[in-house]
């Protein structure tokens, strides 16, 4: 008997429907309540870019003499270098009061939206470096680097 197929859905493009919000706390970040999602700050009409927000593992060799295969097993895992590209306001007084050097919080990332029962990521966060970024032919922004300080809560549903 064939494998039976998965029930068809459509696709979607997550520019205008993403929310990236920037929490201060929250007492269970694998569980956040809506009080704490409403306490932070949606960053999301000033995102530019979204870059890394990723976790994988690496892999190790686990050969053995029984056979001439070197099989594989999973290693540590890890978080990708991750950015968000925030375009600033011309007077400075924007996100860089909240996002400091050393800011120690969540970023939430809701790739169909701020819906409750979607699926979001929620990552804790050390923000470590807010470069600026000039261009001719771009709106000036800075690109706010994070280190993920544990591992994220992925696809948890929206409170």
């Amino acid at each position: 008997m064939p494998a039976p197929l998965i029930e068809a859905y459509d696709a979607f493009y997550a520019v205008g429907k993403t929310a990236v919000l920037v929490v201060p706390a929250m007492v269970d970040y694998t569980n956040p309540t809506a009080a704490e999602l409403d306490a932070g700050i949606n960053v999301t009409r000033q995102v530019k870019s979204i870059d890394g927000w990723a976790t994988e593992a690496g892999q190790l060799d686990r050969p053995d003499y029984a056979s001439d295969f070197n099989s594989k097993i999973n290693g540590r895992r890890e978080a990708s270098d991750s950015s968000l590209g925030i375009y600033a306001k011309i007077s400075g007084a924007d996100i860089r009061q909240t996002l400091t050097v050393g800011y120690s919080g969540f970023v939430v990332l809701m790739p169909g939206g701020w819906v409750t029962g979607y699926r979001m990521d929620v990552f804790p966060v050390l923000m470590r470096s807010k470069p600026k970024q000039w261009s001719d032919s771009d709106p000036f922004m800075l690109q706010y680097q994070f280190s993920i300080r544990q591992v994220p809560a992925e696809d948890i549903l929206v409170p």
